[in-house]
């Protein structure tokens, strides 16, 4: 395989995980409706360092391990839990009565980038797509260059996320402009369902 097709391969498999909805993609527009485009940013930075030392671990052989049943089931009910925490915690300052001012208070920096390491190293569904399809864009790195192949992987991969969750975070806080503080709370009421719907899901794939 030449490298421009390996480029264009890593960019369009990955495409599939990237952008695919999940927690993260849902936490970046409640938090983007609040900080803007920095919300994308600093989640991703976040994510890279979770995924970018996974797929290391996986490259250097740890990826047998990982696919063991006891760590699947344990990230699955951690994964989760929070995600249930996170949702009911979300719904709960949905319905609070707060002024204007107090509902759109920005979260912290280091807030969002605990929430982006949790949401990254948590979600199950994100460690199986690297246990299989992300694991064979591995092995055909590791094929290609050994582990400067599997950098240069990531690198083809990795920008996918920076632009995705920093253009969703933006228009997040641009349709929170446009709707307004009635819309905001309702909505972010529901974004913390869907953020339950995926943590009873976890647990419910985990234990089965």
């Amino acid at each position: 395989m030449d490298i421009f097709s390996f480029v264009i391969t890593v960019v369009f498999v990955t495409a599939s995980g990237a952008l695919a909805p999940g927690p993260l993609f849902f936490e970046t527009i409640t938090q983007g409706a609040k900080s803007g485009a920095k919300t994308g940013l600093i989640f991703s930075i976040a994510h890279t360092i979770v995924e970018f030392s996974l797929i290391m671990l996986f490259a250097l052989g740890l990826i047998t391990i990982a696919k063991t049943p006891e760590v699947k089931l344990i990230v699955g009910i951690l994964g989760g839990f929070v995600l249930i925490l996170f949702g009911t915690f979300q719904i709960y300052k949905s319905i609070l009565s707060k002024s204007e001012k107090e509902s759109e208070k920005k979260p912290s920096h280091h807030r969002l980038f605990l929430i982006g390491i949790i949401f990254t190293g948590l979600n199950p569904y994100f460690i199986i797509w690297w246990l299989t399809v992300g694991a064979q864009l591995i092995i055909i790195a590791f094929e290609f260059a050994a582990l400067i192949g599997v950098i240069f992987m990531y690198i083809c991969h990795v920008w996918m996320d920076y632009v995705w969750l920093t253009s969703v975070a933006y228009f997040s806080k641009k349709g929170t402009n446009i709707l307004g503080t009635k819309w905001y709370r309702p909505l972010m009421g529901i974004f913390g369902f869907i953020l339950i719907y995926f943590g009873l899901t976890f647990l419910i794939d985990a234990i089965n």
